[in-house]
């Protein structure tokens, strides 16, 4: 049974403790928050949970074995570091940190004492980008020839995070778990509507070596919530809609031929290829669930997590790389070499 210690009760803290308290493998031993009536929330709803304020209670609670972070990401590093300082495993809310250094010294730690850091990148856990990524590994697409996403709604406007580090690191982590190459440049330009705050609308573009090109638009100021997502390939093409009850994902046999004339390899025919629409059936079960019995087996087997912390160090520097692009209108900027292919997790244990 591993023992959980949980900082910070406010939107995501809640979902945290239902799920670690409802794994048969885990047990809340404690949560910490530094406001009294969220403490006093938690007590009603799990009175058999030990509730504190400070946050160093738990990591000298020897019942505790690991650490789940979901706190304003300026508090991230510093937790993430003392926990495991202190011995403990650690999962931390999106964003790990707030600069690949930090995340880069948070990496050398979890290794250098032997424990799991894992970030919260939630929707790698969903049935539907798993079943995205049972669909490409099965070359049902095909060669990927792009990623084109939207994500708005009418706020929530943050302090401490622009749009991108709010929003787009939901994409940025969909991408690098999905492609079988990582980007080798971003473009991003970005707007405040607000004065005194950060970007609240963005549109990134990642490049690659191949064909293969990716697009993200984020705002927080849409008159709707869209969540849809196009994932196009030389075979089938996907429409992932995460905001549909049932159908999220829809498979189309729809796309282009092209045939080279004989007599000039420079003029192509193209055919458009139009079969059929098909939705295959995609669990119900709840993406956090899956994270915590994935966190859960990867501390007591020591098996790498799918968002491990080398995950979260290249999402944090494409976010730097947007950022820096932003502030320069628009211009690439150069991505550092990744890691191979080969060294990806991209399964659940």
């Amino acid at each position: 049974m591993i023992g959980i210690g949980i900082v910070g009760y406010g939107y995501w803290g809640p979902n945290l403790v239902r799920n670690f308290a409802s794994n048969d493998s885990s047990r809340v031993i404690g949560v910490s928050d530094l406001d009294a009536a969220k403490l006093s929330a938690c007590t009603r709803r799990h009175p058999e949970i030990s509730t504190t304020s400070n946050f160093a209670e738990l990591l000298r609670n020897p019942r505790v074995d690991a650490i789940a972070i979901a706190t304003p990401v300026h508090t991230h590093f510093e937790l993430a570091l003392a926990a495991l300082n202190a011995g403990k495993h650690v999962l931390v809310e999106k964003p790990l940190a707030q600069t690949s250094d930090q995340v880069r010294r948070l990496v050398d730690e979890a290794d250098r004492r032997g424990l799991t850091l894992m970030v919260d990148h939630t929707f790698l856990y969903t049935p539907a980008v798993q079943k995205i990524c049972e669909l490409i590994l099965q070359d049902q697409l095909g060669e990927i020839f792009y990623y084109d996403s939207t994500r708005s709604s009418l706020g929530l406007f943050q302090s401490d995070v622009n749009v991108i580090w709010d929003l787009a690191v939901h994409d940025l982590s969909i991408i690098q778990y999905l492609l079988d190459e990582d980007p080798i440049a971003v473009s991003a330009t970005g707007s405040s509507h607000v004065t005194g705050s950060p970007e609240n609308m963005a549109h990134i573009t990642l490049f690659f070596e191949s064909k293969c090109v990716a697009h993200v638009s984020v705002n927080w100021l849409s008159p709707i919530k869209v969540r849809q997502t196009f994932v196009g390939g030389s075979k089938k093409m996907i429409v992932y809609d995460d905001l549909e009850p049932t159908e999220k994902i829809k498979v189309y046999d729809k796309g282009i031929t092209l045939n080279a004339q004989a007599e000039n390899a420079h003029q192509f025919r193209i055919g458009y290829r139009a079969g059929d629409m098909w939705a295959p059936h995609i669990s119900t079960k709840e993406a956090l669930q899956s994270e915590v019995e994935h966190f859960v087996e990867c501390v007591s087997t020591g098996a790498s997590p799918i968002s491990n912390g080398l995950s979260g160090l290249r999402v944090i520097e494409v976010l730097e790389a947007a950022s820096r692009s932003i502030a320069d209108h628009g211009a690439p900027v150069r991505l550092k070499q990744q890691r191979p292919i080969s060294e990806r997790v991209r399964a659940i244990a």
